[in-house]
């Protein structure tokens, strides 16, 4: 029989959030692409989450099965379905990331054959506004 001991293992340790301080990607402009200096706070975060939204999900083996977004599966469907499953999709790439709390406040236009989604992301720093288009 084992003894019942009941050890909580943080007891002595001051549990800290690592910093989310990456480099910074260059967008816009003819230096677009380009890697410049560093970044921390809610600019990382965004950072985060356009490489997310423009990262198809289980495409390239040397991202995780949990980065990414799908999108492909909704080209060609009925708009009123991909608004549906963009919400979805979107919630769940982003969500991953365990900086983020909530995302919400979708708001959608359609223009042609362009669907401009834009939404709320919250997390532990404050509130980004992201906006992200594609096609039908």
């Amino acid at each position: 029989m084992t003894p019942n001991v009941r050890m909580d293992l943080r007891d002595g340790f001051t549990i800290e959030s690592v910093p989310s301080k990456t480099y910074r990607l260059i967008s816009g402009g003819e230096k677009t692409g380009r890697i410049q200096g560093k970044t921390d706070g809610l600019d990382a975060l965004r950072q985060t989450i356009y490489c997310i939204l423009n990262t198809e999900r289980y495409r390239y083996p040397i991202y995780s099965w949990n980065y990414g977004v799908e999108l492909e599966g909704l080209f060609g469907r009925p708009v009123s379905y991909v608004k549906s499953e963009l919400k979805r999709v979107i919630r769940e790439a982003l969500l991953q990331d365990d900086r983020i709390d909530k995302v919400d406040g979708f708001v959608f236009e359609e223009q042609g054959k362009r669907l401009s989604v834009t939404f709320q992301v919250h997390s532990r720093q404050g509130i980004l506004e992201i906006k992200k288009e594609v096609m039908t």
